[in-house]
């Protein structure tokens, strides 16, 4: 069964739309729904924005309904100059830049208990989304998405993401969600549709271009579920 989360209710309703034969049940808070789109077994889910909701969400996906493995979707803010507003990123790896402890001597964004900055994402996964985006006409780019439990809006704050992780897209759930994948050893993959440049003008994109990212991210799905 394939899992798949995003954030906000635009970013999943769509896709929940598409599902057939639906059971939907709740645990903590979170609807999970269960079907199929395209007869594949799906379990769709909002888990809401931030590092913990993503984490307990995926989590439960896990637990309570056996996925094989967890495709993350939503928006995210350009942290790079050749990644623009609509493109799509598919990370290869997930980092979260809020972490540090360096004053103990730590590399910044170290995970303790997995000892790794940067968790890969599956490649073959990865790369079946990155097939599915082109398919659909839109521009891809392959690379670093960093996350962490803050709104991306300030050119310094990206500037700082892009330097110290190399990231060109940022965001709040996927390192998240990756690192409860890796720990439970389930093969996923993370993509975003650019909705803002993650600087001071950010907060005028965003909303205007939050619907269209996520409608994006849905006709990708949806070409992956009827091409895998």
């Amino acid at each position: 069964m394939l899992g798949i989360i995003g954030a906000m209710d635009v970013e999943v309703n769509s896709i929940k739309n598409n599902v057939k034969n639906k059971i939907t049940t709740v645990f903590a808070n979170i609807e999970f729904v269960l079907g199929e789109i395209e007869e594949k077994s799906v379990c769709v889910a909002q888990c809401s924005p931030g590092k913990v909701n993503a984490a307990l969400c995926t989590q439960l996906m896990i637990d309570k309904f056996d996925v094989d493995r967890i495709i993350n979707i939503g928006v995210g803010c350009s942290l790079d100059e050749n990644v623009v507003i609509r493109d799509i990123v598919v990370a290869d790896k997930l980092c979260q830049y809020d972490i540090d402890v360096t004053a103990l001597g730590e590399e910044k964004g170290l995970i303790n208990g997995i000892n790794v900055v940067k968790i890969a994402s599956s490649p073959s996964l990865s790369e079946e989304l990155e097939k599915s985006a082109l398919n659909c006409g839109y521009n891809v780019h392959i690379g670093t998405i960093a996350s962490g439990d803050t709104f991306i809006g300030s050119s310094r704050l990206k500037k700082s993401i892009n330097k110290d992780f190399g990231a060109i897209c940022g965001e709040m759930e996927g390192g998240a969600i990756a690192q409860v994948c890796y720990i439970n050893s389930i093969p996923f993959a993370v993509l975003r549709t650019v909705s803002d440049g993650g600087d001071e003008s950010s907060h005028m994109d965003y909303p205007e271009f939050k619907k269209v990212a996520a409608k994006q991210s849905c006709e990708i799905i949806l070409s992956y579920l009827k091409n895998n």
